[in-house]
């Protein structure tokens, strides 16, 4: 698959923040070449400065970056998508793969304004897909093949782990591991200042609290265990685990991060609406 990426062109419109970690990360692993890639940005100033570091083609028209693109990665906010569709419908085809990462924009939005039968794959990736540990939802529209869905995969797992799911789930993909990180780092913070009230210096306390995250998050992927049975594991009778679990049970944690997880996916569903 990697061989195949390297021969096609891919065109990456909207090459921000999100935009722009995927891009280099396809970049630095040899996924696309630089030759073969082409970005939009908002700003000509930025997309010389964009096309000067990456040595790709870059510019402020979405147009002329998407012509004869095999592969357009729609990175732009899910308000403009339909006027960034609008702009570059003429350009697209029955071969052309669009790939959006905009929360919230069904497939069904897109093959209406992309038309041609424009095979779409939605994703939804997280920020730590800057250190290669992104989680991305993935689902297809109604033109989009096994292929389309392959194709996807090997791009978003380039920077992490990916997911297939069905569509009506793509919001609470957002909700959980897009907007995830936040809560998690949230958790960090809360632990790594808890270190420093019992006693440790900062940077001590933050590297305790960061790795104990990281290393928990690893033993339920490598092992495959429920977390419940590995919270069980760590706490022992009468040990001081438990006291801690009660004060966590006490201060409602549990039910807090359904809660955020629940209003973060009801948010998700409302943001193409908005101007």
């Amino acid at each position: 698959m990697t061989k195949k990426l390297s021969d096609k062109k891919l065109a990456v419109l909207g090459a921000g923040k999100l935009g722009g970690i995927l891009l280099r990360a396809y970049l630095r692993q040899g996924l696309f070449l630089a030759k073969n890639v082409s970005a939009s940005v908002k700003h000509a100033e930025k997309a010389a400065a964009l096309a000067k570091e990456l040595g790709i083609a870059a510019s402020a028209d979405n147009r002329k970056a998407v012509r004869g693109a095999d592969i357009v990665l729609l990175g732009v906010k899910p308000q403009v998508v339909g006027e960034v569709l609008k702009e570059i419908a003429a350009e697209l085809s029955e071969n052309t793969l669009v790939i959006s990462v905009a929360a919230s924009v069904p497939t069904s939005y897109i093959e209406q304004r992309a038309g041609a039968k424009v095979p779409v794959v939605r994703a939804m990736p997280n920020t730590p897909a800057t250190v290669g540990c992104g989680m991305t939802g993935i689902c297809r529209g109604a033109h989009a093949g096994r292929e389309h869905l392959e194709t996807a995969q090997a791009m978003f797992d380039a920077v992490g782990r990916t997911v297939v799911v069905d569509e009506k789930n793509m919001d609470a993909v957002t909700g959980l591991s897009a907007s995830g990180p936040a809560f998690a780092y949230i958790i960090l913070e809360s632990l790594a200042e808890a270190g420093v009230k019992v006693g440790l210096p900062r940077d001590v306390s933050t590297l305790l609290a960061a790795q104990t995250m990281k290393g928990a998050a690893s033993v339920v992927l490598e092992t495959g265990e429920h977390p419940a049975q590995l919270k069980d594991a760590v706490t022992t009778p009468a040990g001081c685990t438990i006291d801690g679990i009660m004060e966590l049970e006490e201060g409602k944690l549990r039910v807090t991060l359904i809660k955020a997880v629940v209003k973060a996916t009801q948010r998700a569903s409302e943001l193409l609406f908005e101007k």
